[in-house]
């Protein structure tokens, strides 16, 4: 629930907190949600289960068949209550991750790929490593991830309706003239005369506790001059509470800091943490090796072809804004006659413009142009997704990209990426109208707050379908 996002008055008269009897508000307390809970942990460690031990028994056929009765389970039988005390850990089974379906599966990938190194360090510092097929363990935890990504994501956003109920509560209190949206909230409850934080009355807080009890979070929605009674309230009810400040909606904080003792607003966030960092960087190292590998002779007809049609060099080197606004030089297989290409970028390429080469035509049409930026990632430039690199002469409709939108310098918080969310969603080409620019922006940002391993997964399958798009020219 977003403060201060576009919102509805609420009515009182329609709030799914049924009418409060006498001095009880019994009436307006949640179901209780201890089976729905156990239900849905239950089942999501039977598909987690069921994805270690499918991903190891499909390694085993596929390589190493002389074992398939014995050694795979030996490994899997290793590998599962490492992997599941990670997992609790890091709370990849929380009912929390119901709402936030990203958040579940990432938590899950990384457990598993910490799982997996706990296995091979332990067996190698104690000699056993020579005893199981390392082909077979790679193979299996590559399939286990990916069955493990797709089941839980499947899953996690089909759970209410499979469970038939939500096992994660949300109260919204919200005070008279407030504007907020309920959506999404398991118990909307009026701030009343039997619920108000100026009433220091141990009965207000015994209703007000009962109110929450079975609760797992509870935003308040009150008047400024209100919030302090509301603070008050809250600290003590040992639950999650928050409460709405639309007027922070403008500097999109990220959390709350410290400085000298007063608390202080985050409104950027860094690098990832050490573990996020290793875990994309492993994913982009393994995806770029592998894919040179497999598209050198792809790599080589492309460059052959090009060197055959027109004097110049291979590739096309430019200037691009990187990770935290520092310039890197960014490799293209070059698709112009050299003589007229853009270094800057000042002018975007035309549908039928006449710089464009047969061959550039071709591969830029198909994408091909772009697969130079694969040794970019090596060197650590780029990585594979990310933000798309702009061009420092960008425009549209005569505007440079920053003077369009301000946060458009926001967007360089990570590494850019060979591919991105804005374009699997259709948005790329030419910038001629200004909107071109701010739906890519817009999609960047989304991918920067809610980053994961399994989002860079997704968003590089779903590249596949866009490689050759009617943009591409």
């Amino acid at each position: 629930m977003q403060p201060g996002a576009t919102a509805l008055n609420v009515k009182w008269g329609e709030l799914r907190a049924t009418e409060i009897a006498g001095d009880s508000l019994e009436a307006g307390r949640l179901p209780a949600r201890k089976q729905l809970r156990l239900r849905f942990i239950l089942l999501l460690l039977a598909l987690d289960l069921l994805c270690l031990f499918g991903g190891f028994a499909v390694a085993s056929l596929i390589y190493d068949r002389a074992n398939v009765n014995d050694q795979w389970l030996v490994i899997v039988s290793v590998l599962v209550p490492v992997y599941v005390a990670y997992a609790l850990s890091s709370h990849a089974y929380s009912p929390g991750t119901i709402r936030e379906p990203g958040r579940g599966v990432t938590r899950a990938i990384q457990s598993l790929i910490l799982a997996a190194g706990t296995v091979v360090l332990v067996a190698f510092y104690l000699k056993t490593s020579e005893n199981f097929s390392r082909l077979t363990f790679a193979i299996g935890t590559s399939l286990a991830l990916i069955l493990i990504g797709i089941s839980r994501d499947l899953f996690l956003r089909r759970a209410r309706r499979i469970l038939k109920g939500d096992p994660f509560s949300v109260v919204l209190i919200a005070e008279p003239g407030q504007s907020i949206r309920a959506e999404g909230a398991s118990l909307v409850l009026p701030a009343d005369k039997l619920i108000d934080p100026d009433d220091i009355d141990p009965m207000m807080y015994d209703r007000l506790a009962a109110v929450l009890k079975r609760a797992d979070r509870v935003v308040v929605a009150c008047a400024p001059e209100r919030r302090m009674s509301w603070v008050q309230v809250l600290k003590g009810a040992n639950i999650q509470g928050e409460i709405v400040t639309p007027e922070l909606l403008a500097l999109a904080p990220l959390g709350m800091g410290s400085w000298d003792s007063l608390p202080t607003l985050v409104v950027a966030r860094g690098p990832l943490g050490l573990v996020d960092t290793a875990t994309k960087r492993a994913f982009d190292l393994i995806v770029a090796i592998a894919s040179i590998v497999l598209l050198s002779p792809v790599l080589l007809v492309v460059a052959a072809a090009i060197k055959l049609e027109t004097r110049g060099p291979v590739f096309f080197v430019q200037p691009r804004i990187g990770r935290g606004n520092a310039m890197f030089r960014m490799l293209k297989f070059r698709s112009m006659r050299s003589e007229r290409s853009d270094s800057h970028g000042h002018s975007s390429t035309a549908r039928e413009d006449e710089r464009v080469t047969r061959v550039g035509r071709l591969i830029r049409r198909t994408s091909l142009d772009e697969l130079p930026q694969l040794f970019n990632v090596l060197m650590g430039d780029m990585s594979i997704v990310g933000p798309r690199p702009h061009a420092l002469g960008s425009r549209a409709r005569d505007k440079l990209f920053w003077e369009i939108d301000e946060r458009y310098w926001h967007r360089h918080a990570a590494k850019p990426g060979l591919t991105g969310l804005a374009q699997v969603r259709g948005y790329r080409g030419a910038t001629l109208e200004e909107r071109d620019l701010t739906d890519r922006l817009q999609a960047d940002l989304e991918y920067l707050s809610h980053w994961s391993l399994w989002k860079d997964i997704k968003i590089l399958m779903m590249t596949f379908r866009v490689l050759v798009h009617q943009n591409a020219f």
